[in-house]
C-alpha cells in the first residue's frame, strides 16, 4: 500500500482511530492531554487549521509548514525537522501515557495513520465544516457547537493558541461569514466524496 507523503507547503486531512476501534479518550483529561502533547510534538512542523476529537478516532485538517530547522541537540548545527516523523513521536507518546494509566499494552492507534491530500479550497473550507460538525454527525451532541472537543468556539473566539483562527476567519471574511458558511453546511452534499466515517 502506497502511503502519502506529507509534502512541505500543503494541506492534509489527517486522522486515526483507535486500533480494533478502542476508545482513544478513556476519560475526559485524555483529550486535553491529547491536545496538549500534539502542541508539544507537532506545532512546529504543522499550522493547524481545524480538528475534531472523538472517543475512538479524530480529525486534524493542517498545513505542513517548509523548511522547519531546529538546533541539533547532539552537535552543532541545524536539524531539518519531518511532520511524519513529528506525528509518529506524538502518537507514540500519548499511547505510552494512556498505556502507563490504563494499565494496558501494546499499540493504541491504527497504523500507519491516515493523510489525504486537501488540494483545493473547495475541499479545504469542506473539511473544516466537516471537523467541526463530526460530533453532532456521530450523535454525541444535538448541536455541533456544544461539543468542547473541536476547534470551532477557539477560531470563533479567535484563539490562535493551538489553531490558526485569524488565518481561518480571513479565509472567510469575518466570525458572521465563518459562522454562517457552518449553519448551511447540512444543505451542502456537494463533497460527499470526500467524507471519511469511522464507526
Amino acid at each position: 500500500m502506497d502511503i502519502q507523503p506529507l509534502i512541505e507547503g500543503q494541506y492534509f486531512h489527517i486522522y486515526n482511530r483507535g486500533v480494533n476501534s478502542e476508545n482513544l479518550f478513556k476519560e475526559e483529561r485524555n483529550y486535553y492531554y491529547f491536545l496538549q502533547q500534539y502542541k508539544v510534538y507537532c506545532a512546529d512542523v504543522l499550522e493547524t487549521l481545524a480538528y475534531c476529537l472523538l472517543k475512538n478516532h479524530f480529525h486534524l485538517l493542517v498545513y505542513v509548514k517548509e523548511h522547519v530547522e531546529v538546533p541539533r541537540k547532539d552537535g552543532p548545527g541545524m536539524f531539518k525537522m519531518n511532520a511524519s516523523k513529528q506525528l509518529g513521536h506524538f502518537f507514540n507518546s500519548y499511547a505510552q501515557s494512556i498505556n502507563k494509566a490504563h494499565k494496558r499494552t501494546g499499540p493504541l492507534f491504527e497504523s500507519p495513520f491516515e493523510r489525504k491530500w486537501v488540494d483545493n479550497e473547495n475541499y479545504l473550507r469542506y473539511m473544516i465544516y466537516y471537523c467541526h460538525h463530526n460530533a453532532r454527525h456521530h450523535d454525541f451532541v444535538k448541536d455541533f457547537r456544544e461539543w468542547p472537543f473541536s476547534s470551532y468556539e477557539a477560531i470563533v473566539r479567535n484563539d490562535n493558541t493551538l489553531v490558526a483562527a485569524e488565518k481561518i476567519i480571513q479565509r472567510f471574511g469575518d466570525v458572521a461569514a465563518f459562522e454562517k458558511a457552518h449553519s448551511l453546511f447540512p444543505e451542502d452534499e456537494k463533497l460527499d466524496q470526500y467524507s471519511i466515517e469511522y464507526v
